[in-house]
């Protein structure tokens, strides 16, 4: 297990790596130039002594470690090849770069958007999963029924509309009309609550974002685990079970539900990575401030920063996600052996 989980690292370090120059290189063929707009802004504002654009171009070149080949720079933004004035300070240093739009450190921009997008995902995911494994296993459990029937045709509702179209029906009906949420905000205007005032006032407006969510996400989840039961209850060792005499319930959770996880964990798990992910949509039409909505806007201002920062923090999530997934798979099931 050991060498199974050191070899995983390597490789995946080895990924980051190839990954991240090939993002550092297309982002670096934008026409954008931070040291040639700053260098104009300073020759056009100094009306004293007149300055010379190359000679002040150099030098906010070497400032923002944007002189030299792009290898120079993608190997300053990594933090492994130092700047002019030798001080190392990249990726390996925890420096990921300087938002131009909010004028302050990339990971400045993005901590606040992060723990909101963490804490309204966490929460969705959480109750989504409470409330789709139960359903699934009972519909495995009474297929053909009326219950099942009318699962189905609930979850495939919810599972086939678009996420926009759910919410904006959501805000006509639970605001415009019952006028029990509102319709967009993280908070009252003006108010500065805190402990469990600012607690209760932040759950009042994260209330209708966290339903859209949380029934968007039911449809595909339930006839994900609902199928892998159905699998599991037909397979010779479950029925060999009930004929020893075990009780129902046992058989269910002990014997057929472990079998189904093999499938299921795949998406528990990344439902759980998702939560860093953000959701663009749902940020967008309550106004949240979310990573999605934070990557959408940087890309439109420009600000490649931000965007590539985010872009090698998903890659960091997704190599993580695929090593637990497969980690989870040897402690679900002891057949598989995840050190070969």
């Amino acid at each position: 297990m050991v060498k199974y989980v050191v070899r995983r690292i390597l490789y995946m370090i080895l990924v980051l790596v190839i990954l991240s120059m090939i993002m550092f290189f297309l982002y670096n063929l934008i026409p954008y130039d931070r040291a040639a707009n700053a260098a104009r802004a300073e020759v056009a504002n100094n009306k004293t002594v007149k300055l010379d654009y190359d000679t002040v171009y150099l030098k906010y070149q070497r400032l923002y470690g944007t002189d030299g080949s792009t290898m120079d720079r993608y190997l300053r933004w990594v933090g492994v090849k130092p700047y002019y004035n030798g001080e190392k300070k990249g990726i390996l240093q925890g420096y990921m770069g300087y938002s131009i739009t909010y004028a302050k450190d990339v990971t400045e921009v993005i901590s606040t958007p992060m723990r909101n997008t963490v804490r309204i995902n966490l929460i969705a995911t959480v109750v989504a999963l409470a409330i789709t494994i139960p359903l699934g296993i009972a519909c495995a459990v009474k297929r053909g029924s009326v219950f099942d029937n009318g699962t189905q045709i609930f979850t495939i509702i919810g599972y086939s509309i678009p996420v926009f179209i759910t919410a904006i029906l959501f805000i006509w009906v639970f605001s415009g009309t019952l006028h029990w949420f509102p319709a967009s905000g993280m908070g009252t205007a003006g108010e500065k609550y805190t402990g469990i005032k600012a607690f209760n006032d932040w759950l009042y407006y994260m209330a209708l974002p966290l339903i859209v969510m949380t029934f968007c996400s039911l449809g595909g989840m339930t006839r994900y685990v609902r199928a892998s039961m159905i699998e599991a209850l037909s397979m010779d060792c479950i029925r060999t079970a009930r004929a020893k005499g075990l009780k129902e319930r046992t058989v269910i959770f002990s014997h057929a539900f472990r079998n189904a996880l093999i499938p299921i964990v795949t998406l528990v798990i990344g439902w759980f990575l998702g939560i860093f992910s953000g959701s663009l949509m749902v940020e967008s039409i309550f106004g949240l401030n979310g990573v999605g909505k934070l990557l959408i806007s940087s890309l439109k201002t420009g600000d490649y920063e931000v965007v590539l920062c985010l872009q090698m923090f998903y890659v960091l999530i997704a190599l993580l996600g695929n090593m637990i997934i497969d980690l989870a798979y040897g402690i679900i099931d002891p057949r598989i052996r995840v050190s070969k």
